[in-house]
Parts: C-alpha cells; structure tokens; sequence
C-alpha cells in the first residue's frame, strides 16, 4: 500500500489524542485550585498522562459504535483526572471537563487534518521527524491560543457554576460529540462525505463550533457574575456608609449627653462631700477617656473608629488605633466609612472566634510614608488559613457571595490608585492598604 493510501486510511493516532485530553486538561487546571503543589502536582499531572495514554492505546483499533464509547470513555478519565487534582466543587469540575473535552477533539481533529494536507502538498512532511515536530507546533499554538483566551481578563477563579449549568454545558458537549461522529457512522447519512478529507473538514467544523458556543456562554457567565459582583460591592458600600451616618448621629447624641454631664458633675463637686467627690473623679475620668477614644483629625474616621471600638469593648476585644486622619482627608466620606467599616468587620469577626482574651487583639495604623498613605490593619487568629488568588478563602459552606468585602477594599483602593497585600504568618493577619498620595487633595 503506498504512503498516500496508507495514510488516508487512518484515523487520528490515539497518542496524539490522548496528549490533546491531557494537553486541554491542564489548559483548565489554570482555573481550579489545586489538590497538589510543585512536584508533587507535576508527578501527579505525569501519571495522568500516562494512564489517559495507555487506556487509548488499548482501546485502539475499534471501529463504529466501540470506537465512539471508547472514546467517549476518555470523559471519564478527563473528570477523573480532575478530581484527583483539582480541590473544587464537583459541578465546577463536570463544568471544565465538558469544555476540556470539546478543546481537545478540536485541537486533535484540526492537527491531523493540517497534517495529512501538509504531507500531500510538501513530500518533506511525510518523515517521522517532521511529522512529530509539525503536531508539537500546531498543539502549542492551539492550546496556547485557548490558555490567553481563557485566561484574559479573568485571573479570579470565582467561577463556580452550579449544577444546572454544568449539566447544561455537558449535555451541549454531548450534542456536538454525537455530531461530530455522525461522519463514522456504520450506515450512510448526510454528513458522511465522499472521502477522508470531508470527514475530516466536517468533524473539525463541529467540534470548533461547539468550542465557540461554550466560549460565548462562558463570557455570558463571567460577565453576569462581575454584574451581580459590582450590585453587592455596591449595596456593601451603601451600607457601610449608612452604618456611618447613624453611628454618627449616635455618637454626637452621647458626646452631647457627656457635655451635659460634665457640667452636672461640676456642680455636684462644688457642693463639697470627700466621698462623693472620689466617686465623682471616676465618672469624670471616665468621660473624659470616651471623649479622647478616637480624635485622629479625620471625623469619618473618628465615627467609624469609635463605633467599633465600643463595639469590640461589647465583645471584650482590645483594639489599639495609631492614627493620623488628616492623611485621609482627599477621599470621600463614603470610601472612608466602606474600607474601614469592611477591614474592621472582617477582624472583628476573626477575632470573635478565638477564646483566649489575650488574643483578641486588633492594632490599626494609618500613617504617611514618604508619598504613600499607608494603612495597616492587624488581627490575631487561631487556625489554618488557606489562599486563592491572593485571598483568603472562607470556611463557610456558603462561598458564592463570600469575599465582598474585602472585594469592597480593593476596589476602594484601586479607586485611588492603590493596593492591598495581605499576609498571614505565626497567629497575626495582616491588611495593609497602600494609597500614592503624590497630587491627592481636599477635603472628606
């Protein structure tokens, strides 16, 4: 049989197949967190490889209806693999692997049409060294391709779509899988085509539409996520500062309560009485540590500082504030009520948590550096934390809404051109806000 013949007779080699499962498999690993880290995940990753491998050698040489349950077989191990490496919800897991499968039959099904094209135009292609050195190339630029598009503009892996989605893009991905092999059936249909090529031209058309379709869906997905994300952040911030303005009114309701009083003490005191003057020096005492709590030459800040520290005083926490307001004066009333308001809430409820009373401890800092506002917010805690993205991930079975908050500082930070990093190391969590102040003006 010559070359030509030869090669028209052949389906996709199951070794490129099975390096296209795993090749798509790690393109949407980019996206999960995983089980593993360094070695140990590539190990694992390798063993993947090895195992999706050895099932398409085996299971070669089948045609008809065990061809295509073979090969629809490989979504199994593709999910099976995924589950071995990947710490997500199962449904997120079924929602990558449909994509993974589609992504993979495409790239594999594009390779060896270009392929076999190639070898008959260019006689050169038809060597071994040429052959594996051309599906090297056109893989790379494949996956390559499907990696930027994935990964542009969406660095957050907050994706996790639930099960009616997922089930969803699974049964789409079947569709389009059952299409794609409608070409092999054992019986003739109008899709088969006169020769290997239109098999090949059909098959490559399908499984790129279906790719498109899942990719456009995917956007969809991600852009109502962001929408309803921008809604909460939103109704965050309108509720911090709400909590601002009727903590406000609270506090110069006491303070004008506390004026009052100070002039009732004075006279009470002028009527003589040792005993009571002594109970009378502790009442003034006290009033007068309320009064200086929090006076940081901020009045936004004053509010909301106060507001949780008689809050933390309720919760027998000890909070420590080193502060100079005036930093803050170029921002608005609102962002200052929402960064301070969600930074404090989130250490506030961290530090409710642990029993020891030493360690209820919350130490706040706002200070300039050279030409930065730097604020600094720290909390013990007890437990291991664990983090995605650069955040730190919630305990709460709950996680869909989970992280607004500190999504809230972000933004406000980013607002003014600024940043947070975060760190967590030997019991102390750490929030540290960085806000260039270099042409920053006016007033809150």
């Amino acid at each position: 049989m010559s070359w030509t013949n030869e090669i028209l007779s052949q389906d996709i080699p199951r070794i490129c197949t099975a390096l296209a499962d795993w090749l798509a498999c790690m393109v949407y690993l980019a996206h999960m967190r995983h089980r593993l880290s360094g070695v140990r995940f590539w190990l694992a990753s390798a063993a993947g490889l090895a195992v999706i491998s050895t099932y398409m050698v085996l299971t070669d040489g089948f045609d008809g209806a065990l061809f295509n349950l073979f090969y629809a077989g490989s979504a199994v191990l593709m999910i099976l693999f995924f589950l071995a490496l990947c710490r997500e919800s199962f449904w997120k897991l079924v929602y990558y692997c449909a994509r993974a499968f589609l992504c993979a039959g495409f790239a594999s099904s594009l390779m060896w049409q270009l392929y076999i094209w190639s070898a008959f135009a260019y006689p050169g292609m038809r060597s071994i060294p040429a052959m594996i050195l051309f599906w090297a190339l056109l893989y790379a630029l494949t996956f390559g391709l499907v990696w930027r598009l994935e990964m542009h503009g969406q660095q957050d892996n907050g994706l996790d779509p639930g099960a009616r989605v997922s089930l969803t893009v699974a049964f789409m991905t079947f569709v389009f899988y059952v299409l794609s092999s409608i070409s092999y059936a054992p019986f003739d249909t109008p899709f088969g085509g006169g020769n290997r090529m239109d098999v090949y031209n059909f098959r490559t058309l399908i499984y790129f539409s279906g790719m498109a379709l899942l990719y456009g869906y995917h956007r969809q997905l991600w852009d109502l996520q962001e929408k309803r994300e921008m809604d909460a952040l939103q109704d965050l911030l309108h509720l911090q500062y709400e909590t601002y303005k009727r903590s406000q009114e609270s506090i110069d309701l006491v303070n004008r309560k506390y004026h009052d009083l100070k002039h009732q003490i004075a006279l009470l005191r002028s009527q003589g009485n040792e005993g009571r003057n002594s109970v009378l020096d502790q009442m003034e005492s006290e009033i007068q540590s309320y009064e200086a709590l929090n006076i940081t030459g901020n009045k936004v800040l004053d509010t909301v500082l106060t507001s949780k520290s008689l809050h933390c005083q309720s919760q027998g926490i000890q909070m420590t504030c080193v502060a100079d307001g005036a930093a803050l004066n170029f921002m608005s009333a609102m962002d200052i009520s929402s960064l301070f308001g969600n930074a404090l809430d989130n250490a506030i409820e961290s530090v409710s948590k642990i029993s020891s009373p030493e360690k209820r401890l919350i130490h706040v800092v706002i200070s300039q550096k050279k030409s930065f506002l730097c604020i600094k917010i720290e909390n013990c805690y007890e437990g291991q934390l664990h983090f995605s993205g650069g955040r730190p991930q919630t305990t709460k079975r709950n996680t869909r809404y989970h992280g607004f908050g500190l999504k809230s500082i972000e933004a406000t930070a980013a607002k003014y051109g600024g940043t947070v990093h975060i760190n967590a190391e030997n019991g102390w969590f750490e929030l540290q806000v960085m806000i260039p102040l270099t042409g920053k003006t006016g007033n809150s």
